[in-house]
Parts: C-alpha cells; sequence; structure tokens
C-alpha cells in the first residue's frame, strides 16, 4: 500500500468527523506506517498554504492552535509554518518576516515520534483545526507587496520606546513605571507626528496597512476596549473578532507598531496593578476575586480611553490637522472596505465596586500625557 493511500484512509477516517473513535482509527492508521511521515508532513504544509489563502497569517494560526489546542500542538504547527516558508512564493512585508522569525521560541521543535500512535493522534487533531479555519479578511491587501516602511529598518526612536517600556514593565517601584510610560508615550506621539509630516513632504503610494492582536482570556470583553482606547489615541481603528480573539487593528505602519507596544505595555501594567490591589482586598477577607478582576480591568479600559481621548484633542498643532485629517480618512476607508459591517456590544460582568475603583485607580496612575505640540514646520 502506498503511502499517500495510507494518509488518505486516515483522513478520510478522522478528519471530517468530530468524534474519538474516528481520531483513533485515522491515528492507528498512520502508527502503523512509519513510511508515510513525510506525505503527511507535506500534506500539513498544503493545509498551512491554504490557510496563507484564506487570509491567515503565521501569528493568527499560532495562536488559534494555542488557544483550541495544547504546546504539542503549538510545536507541530511551527514546524509546519517553518518548512513551507521556502516554498511560499507571494511576497511578503515585514510584518509577516517577523511573524516566522518568532516561530523559534513556540517549543523546542516537533512533538517527539518515539509514541506513533500519540504522534499521529497530535497530528490529526491539528489538522482537523486547520481543516475548518474559517476565512478571514485579507491583511495583505496590495498582493504582499512590501511598503516603503517595510523595506525601512526599525529607528532608533522605536529602540528607545521598547527599551523604555519593557524597563516599566520589569520595575517595581510605581512611581518609576509610571514616569518610564510617560516618557514612552511622549516618544510615540513625537515618532507619528515625524512619519505624517514626513509623508506630507514626501508623498508615497504607502496607504494604511493593517495588523492582528490578540486578545486574550479570561476577561476579553475589557481587554478589547482596552485596544480599541488605545488605537483610536494613535490614530487607528479597531475591530474585535470575539470568537476568534483577537482585534484587527488599521493604520499606517508607524501608528501599528505603536499601539501593538502601548496595548502591551498597558496590559501588563494593569495585570500587575491588579494582582496587588486584589491581595489588599484578599487581606481584608473578601473572596470574589472573579468579579473583581473583571470590574479592574473595565474600569482600567474605560479611565484610559478617557484619558486618551482628552489628549488627543490638543495633542497637535494647527498646523497639522490637515495632514492628520488625510490620514484618518484614509484609515476609515480601509476599514471599512475590510469590515462593511460591524456591530457594537455592551460590556458585561461589571459589578464589583472595589474592582471598578481599584482599577480607575491604577489607570489614573499610567499618567497619559497629551502629544506635545509640533513646532512649525
Amino acid at each position: 500500500m502506498s503511502t499517500s493511500s495510507t494518509v488518505d484512509r486516515a483522513f478520510r477516517a478522522a478528519l471530517y468527523d468530530t468524534g474519538d473513535t474516528a481520531l483513533d482509527t485515522g491515528a492507528s492508521l498512520l502508527a502503523a506506517d512509519p513510511a508515510a511521515d513525510a506525505e503527511l508532513s507535506r500534506r500539513g504544509e498544503e493545509l498551512v498554504a491554504t490557510a496563507w489563502r484564506r487570509g491567515w497569517q503565521p501569528a493568527d494560526v499560532v495562536r488559534v492552535v494555542r488557544r483550541e489546542l495544547d504546546d504539542t500542538h503549538v510545536r507541530l504547527v511551527s514546524a509546519l509554518i517553518r518548512a513551507q516558508a521556502p516554498r511560499d512564493d507571494t511576497p511578503r512585508g515585514s510584518r509577516w518576516s517577523a511573524q516566522l522569525a518568532r516561530l523559534g521560541g513556540e517549543g523546542a521543535g516537533p512533538a517527539p515520534r518515539g509514541d506513533r500512535f500519540a504522534y499521529a493522534t497530535a497530528v490529526l487533531e491539528l489538522y482537523r483545526l486547520l481543516l475548518r479555519l474559517p476565512a478571514l479578511e485579507p491583511l495583505d491587501g496590495t498582493a504582499g507587496r512590501p511598503t516603503p516602511s517595510d523595506r525601512r529598518p526599525e529607528s532608533r526612536m522605536l529602540g528607545r520606546i521598547r527599551a523604555l517600556l519593557a524597563k516599566a514593565e520589569a520595575t517595581g517601584f510605581p512611581e518609576e513605571a509610571e514616569a518610564l510610560s510617560a516618557k514612552a508615550q511622549e516618544l510615540m506621539a513625537r515618532h507619528s507626528v515625524d512619519e505624517a509630516l514626513l509623508a506630507a513632504r514626501a508623498p508615497s503610494a504607502e496607504t494604511p496597512g493593517a495588523c492582528r492582536i490578540g486578545v486574550e482570556p479570561p476577561y476579553e470583553q475589557a481587554k478589547a476596549v482596552l485596544l480599541d482606547a488605545v488605537a483610536g489615541a494613535n490614530h487607528c481603528r479597531a475591530v474585535w473578532n470575539e470568537p476568534l480573539g483577537f482585534s484587527t487593528v488599521v493604520g499606517f505602519a508607524p501608528d501599528l507598531e505603536a499601539v501593538e507596544l502601548l496595548y502591551t505595555s498597558l496590559l501588563v501594567q494593569a495585570t500587575t496593578a491588579m494582582t496587588s490591589a486584589e491581595a489588599a482586598q484578599r487581606a481584608g477577607g473578601r473572596k470574589r476575586t472573579k468579579t473583581f478582576r473583571q470590574s479592574f480591568l473595565a474600569a482600567y479600559a474605560h479611565r484610559v480611553g478617557t484619558r486618551l481621548a482628552a489628549a488627543a484633542e490638543t495633542q497637535v498643532s494647527d498646523d497639522l490637522l490637515p495632514v492628520l485629517a488625510s490620514r484618518a480618512m484614509a484609515v476609515t476607508d480601509r476599514t471599512d472596505r475590510l469590515f462593511p459591517e460591524t456591530t457594537t456590544t455592551r460590556l458585561r460582568g461589571v459589578s464589583d465596586a472595589a474592582g471598578w475603583e481599584e482599577g480607575a485607580r491604577a489607570a489614573d496612575g499610567a499618567q497619559v500625557r497629551a502629544r506635545p505640540h509640533l513646532p512649525g514646520a
């Protein structure tokens, strides 16, 4: 019997049935035929390539596998993505390349094959998931052609921002974290303004891009609200996909970078502050941890959003307003084309007054500063 026939039989038995019995049958067929491993891997690479054609990107696939399965499957899919990459003949931008580079950290390699039945079972579970991935909005609207910002190396400014936020997350002193975050916010604002002015002085064909940022459980709604607030403050738009656990953020490349950096840092700092506040509540005898955390993060997101929105009204000089208005229209147009139909959702489960109060206090400590006025250019 050919290896292709073995794989076909295993797939017919296991991939189109959700039951454990079917999975065991398919895994038994594969486990009994070691010669089928190469063909099995080739079919997996085909599933990965199909995911790319359906709008998925490497980080998206790894994220959904981690969300739905476990570390063994993450290692398997990371190995498949790396193996498929040299045969991917579609031009990709720097964001795609960065996602591929990060795959080296997704486990130590493929799952061991000593237990062939367990290995085959994990592969079929992974392929079941890949086969059922829905189509997503394609983010590479220019057929994957790299943009000018893709070809430009990361600026020294972004390097400084990363370093400041890393220090803010690592320090055990709240006042130092606040000062470092505020300085990073100031540099982000200056970087965005500089990029907007550069675009105005030397117009190019660069258009708004988009990226997907994971919004992980628990308390996804509050985290999605926080991401939306950060996106809006940085001239971007965010659209949350609750079932798949991510938001798509649309904006120009420097602003997308700022959103990713600031959201991640604020989330880390919010979690640190929440843990500290929760410990104090427990010391006082309270037990409702879940409701406290949910209310804390909701208040944090709401207060940060309010402060960012207020800062956005006075962050630039009048001579830059036409430039920003033009870029805002481009972002809105791209968002509307990607998502012609969106809905709003009500934030649920916010019922803990102490959690809300502590979350609001932590957000106030973030010290979000207004963007500095741009000197006459």
